[in-house]
């Protein structure tokens, strides 16, 4: 394996693997990436936004806690294995409390008997920074850091590297420098690694999860019957990082999934808007990704261009919101309207004298007439109250619910007994100057290495230019399709926006999709974003449209502000939706 404790040039690719996607993704992957082939440096992702306010609650109970403890459980196994292979070992595990995790590490080492030289990088929690007053009841601040600090670790002669917050893509970026040696004027190359490391962030998603054309991948699998059969189990990605900063992606042999120019597409597209990808090691042109199939399970990455980054960085603030609580009725046969209508009076009428500062109320037609499943004869009525009080959501309303059940509509039940509220979590963005952040490094030796910020640019980047889109499909015969027969998507979120993703796979549904799909045909097709900012940017080297849909998901994934509160599904209720395809694409 390669060994990052000198820093010579070198030309062979660096082969990056990633284990997790999400704190609780599945626990046997570190093993599996281990074990299932050669590796240099293995990763895992375990932050989000919803994750960091979780470690905080932790944090307020034990001030030792604040980092995701599977990990720990993971390595049992997973530690002496890699210290075997010489594999390297990088992660963004250590929370709110990286320091505290490092230590962990070390003391399971000398368990399991595995000789291994642990480091951290700190600095991105400025809760208790001097003099930066984030606001009430804030319970985390980081700052978004890059990648150095986790290079500064490796040629330090690192094997495990542990961080709080920095981007998802800096686990990436930071083994790539130290292994070739970059620095932080080579823009193309650590934009290179940046795109690579997007990719690679949410582990199976790259190979083949949560892929509108799934039925194409597991078909096989599907098929196949018997014990321990029939299961789709998507490998986790590798991306062979090569010293111009190009990358293939793959996985390893025999695991489950697929690696296509489709797979790695979607990934792309996931949670990112516009052509200028920020980030504080550089800003990567997204409008400059060139997708190459390169054999079986193999997508080259190639032709990314790199500008400088930002001067600031990203904070992610998160806090409790105020409690929320939940009422689902459920309306079955006829009259649903009508029974709707009669239980959102009676608990309006029951609420009124003391009326949740926030009163939401959904209907979800899911019934079908004369159903053979009572279940399929039943719609949802769905009420969503919040205030700051926890009482006014507590028994007031749980209490108001439960008295209806003699007294309201016919076949009255509800999906769950009413409980008392629960406290409900809010994420905002704010920035900081990125020459300002503590960005350190501590050493495998305890030394604590002050890592320097990237130049910014001097000044403002000029504008990007409008892609050139194709020319649009002559007329022809139609027919009235679900979009999702000719495109795929990907969405998700960021804070309280959702981004849809949105491509195809041949040139002639480039061209209909250019044209077809613009921002109101994209309203239209989604009421529920008709009145919100959208924005459409357009990738012609990816045959992709991204959307960004502002302030659809209220104060971010925490605060659960609509059924979808991710907007994971948002890209396939899309492709849902029916329009009006060419034949000649059916």
């Amino acid at each position: 394996m390669t060994d990052l404790r000198t820093s010579p040039l070198r030309t062979s690719p660096l082969r990056i693997g990633n284990a997790s996607g999400f704190y609780g993704d599945r626990f046997d992957a570190f093993r599996e990436m281990l074990t299932g082939g050669p590796l240099d440096v293995l990763t895992g992702d375990y932050l989000a936004e919803l994750t960091l306010l979780i470690l905080g609650r932790d944090r307020l109970k034990d001030p030792s806690r604040g980092y995701a403890k599977t990990f720990l459980g993971q390595l049992e196994e997973g530690l002496g294995l890699a210290a075997d292979r010489g594999v390297k070992i990088v992660t963004n595990a250590g929370g709110l409390n990286p320091a505290g995790l490092a230590e962990a590490i070390r003391a399971l080492a000398r368990r399991v008997g595995a000789d291994v030289r642990v480091a951290h990088v700190e600095g991105d929690d400025l809760l208790h920074e001097p003099g930066r007053d984030w606001g009430p009841e804030v319970l985390t601040a980081n700052a978004y850091l890059g990648g150095a600090g986790i290079a500064a670790c490796l040629r330090a002669g690192a094997d495990v590297v542990v961080t709080g917050r920095v981007t998802d893509a800096a686990l990436v970026t930071g083994p790539a420098a130290a292994h070739f040696g970059w620095l932080a004027e080579d823009l193309d190359r650590l934009a290179g690694a940046v795109v690579a490391g997007h990719v690679l962030e949410c582990g199976t998603q790259a190979t083949g999860g949560n892929y509108s054309f799934f039925t194409e991948h597991v078909a096989d699998d599907v098929a196949r019957e018997g014990a321990g059969q029939g299961v789709f189990r998507p490998g986790f990605p590798i991306a062979e990082i090569h010293p111009d900063g190009s990358a293939v992606i793959t996985k390893h042999p025999g695991t489950g999934g697929a690696v296509t120019v489709g797979t790695v597409t979607a990934q792309l597209l996931y949670e990112t808007g516009g052509p200028r990808y920020l980030g504080p090691d550089v800003t990567a042109r997204l409008d400059t990704v060139r997708l190459t199939d390169d054999g079986p399970d193999r997508v080259r990455i190639s032709g990314v261009r790199g500008e400088a980054p930002p001067p600031s960085l990203k904070v992610g603030l998160t806090r409790v919101g105020g409690w929320r609580n939940e009422v689902v009725f459920v309306l079955t046969g006829l009259d649903i309207e009508a029974k709707a209508r009669l239980a959102r009076a009676q608990m309006e009428d029951a609420l009124a004298a003391r009326r949740p500062a926030e009163v939401r109320w959904t209907l979800a037609r899911t019934d079908h007439a004369d159903a053979d499943v009572q279940e399929e004869a039943s719609a949802f009525l769905r009420l969503t109250v919040r205030d700051p009080d926890p009482e006014a959501v507590g028994r007031a309303v749980s209490g108001a619910a439960v008295e209806l059940a003699l007294a309201g509509y016919p076949g009255f039940h509800l999906t769950a007994p009413p409980g008392p509220g629960s406290p409900y979590g809010v994420f905002e963005a704010a920035s900081v100057d990125a020459y300002a952040v503590r960005h350190t490094a501590v050493l495998p030796d305890g030394t604590r290495l002050r890592v320097p910020a990237a130049p910014a640019a001097a000044e403002e980047p000029l504008p990007v230019e409008p892609p050139a889109l194709p020319a649009p499909l002559p007329p022809g015969p139609v027919r009235r399709a679900p979009l999702g027969l000719v495109a795929g998507a990907r969405s998700g979120d960021k804070g309280g926006s959702a981004n849809v993703g949105v491509w195809v796979r041949s040139d002639a549904a480039w061209r209909w999709l250019a044209h077809e799909l613009t921002g109101s045909r994209f309203r239209q097709l989604l009421p529920e974003v008709a009145r919100l900012p959208v924005a459409r940017y357009a990738y012609p080297g990816l045959r992709a449209l991204n959307f960004t849909v502002d302030g659809l998901l209220g104060a971010g994934v925490a605060s659960q502000a609509r059924f979808d509160p991710q907007a994971k599904a948002l890209g396939e209720w899309l492709r849902s939706r029916h329009v009006d395809i060419p034949e000649v694409l059916l």
